[in-house]
């Protein structure tokens, strides 16, 4: 039978490289579009069946997308794809994501900021570089706490398995109601008022959509307990940024997290909050890094490309994204 050819448009780092040809290079031909001449970059765009790619946006210039020929599948290393134009990509495509690929090492920092924000160690420190010697307030014990999940997939599941290990206990939401975890509550979006108003940690983990995006307001901030403590590791859109503000603002026992920004470098070409959330003691921003360890990057390969071989073997690929759910973008 005649390999298909598969089209990796970035250049893997050589580590990745061996992760994606050991899955796939023996029963495809793997083509890497940096190493081609440029006069051939058409030719193959045309032959390719699968592409592999991190930003197939800027990897692909806008006109060589109408090259794609019906039915390629285009997998995406990165898990969320609303930076993904989808109106210059053919609607005979199929995109998937790599949705819960770098789960592992986010669950680490989502444990780790909800420490941090929990037993009070930032605002301590600055105090005790000032010379006060602080101990006026008492730390989260988060035995028999409640950490709910605004959406339960991957990163969720990574996580919930860390919690548990502290005792605490599960609640959370995703778009079925329905889980094959052992947890302590699992709903769908009609039950988020109960999760929001019942934890005492809440993770935000959802895609930004036009589902999700602004899904959490005014309205749904205060549902959740004065002294709860809110991450969000997902996209800041989800999150509607004034009424953060306003909330930490009027709670100061609220504690808040935050790896990914209303404004990104990535997707905006700088970085900037709209609100002076930085002089809140009780806030803690990392720079949307909680995936930035070495060892998660050949692993997310891996991941991408088992999916690629399911499509290529006749089986559904896991994680097709649905262009309408990013009909604002």
């Amino acid at each position: 039978m005649k390999k298909k050819n598969v089209l990796v448009t970035f250049s893997p780092e050589p580590e990745w490289k061996e992760v994606i040809e050991r899955v796939l290079g023996g029963i495809t031909k793997l083509t890497y579009l940096k190493e081609c001449d440029k006069a051939d970059r058409k030719r193959i765009i045309e032959n390719a069946d699968v592409l592999v790619s991190f930003m197939v946006h800027n990897e692909l210039k806008k006109e060589e997308f109408k090259y794609l020929r019906e039915g390629v599948l285009i997998q995406t290393l990165l898990a969320g794809v609303d930076a993904v134009p989808f109106s210059i990509i053919p609607k005979t495509v199929t995109l998937c994501s790599n949705a819960g690929a770098w789960a592992e090492p986010m669950a680490e920092h989502i444990l780790g900021m909800m420490l941090a924000l929990g037993k009070n160690l930032l605002k301590c420190h600055k105090k005790m570089a000032a010379g006060d010697f602080y101990r006026d307030e008492y730390n989260t014990w988060f035995y028999g706490k409640t950490a709910g999940f605004i959406g339960y997939g991957g990163i969720s599941k990574a996580t919930a398995k860390l919690l548990r290990a502290l005792g605490m206990k599960i609640m959370a939401i995703n778009t079925s109601g329905k889980t094959e975890d052992d947890i302590d509550f699992i709903g769908s979006l009609k039950d988020m008022n109960k999760v929001l108003s019942e934890s005492d940690v809440v993770i935000i983990a959802v895609p930004l959509t036009r589902h999700t995006k602004g899904l959490i307001s005014e309205k749904e901030l205060s549902m959740m307990k004065p002294n709860a403590i809110l991450i969000n590791p997902a996209r800041g859109d989800i999150i509607q940024e004034k009424a953060l503000y306003e909330h930490m603002k009027s709670h100061p026992d609220f504690k808040v997290g935050i790896d990914a920004w209303w404004i990104e470098p990535f997707t905006h070409g700088e970085f900037k909050v709209d609100y002076p959330f930085f002089d809140f003691d009780n806030f803690l921003g990392s720079p949307h890094n909680s995936n930035l360890v070495p060892e998660i990057y050949p692993l997310a390969a891996e991941r991408a490309a088992e999916n690629v071989k399911r499509f290529l073997m006749g089986e559904k690929p896991r994680n097709i994204v649905n262009p309408e759910d990013y009909s604002w973008n």
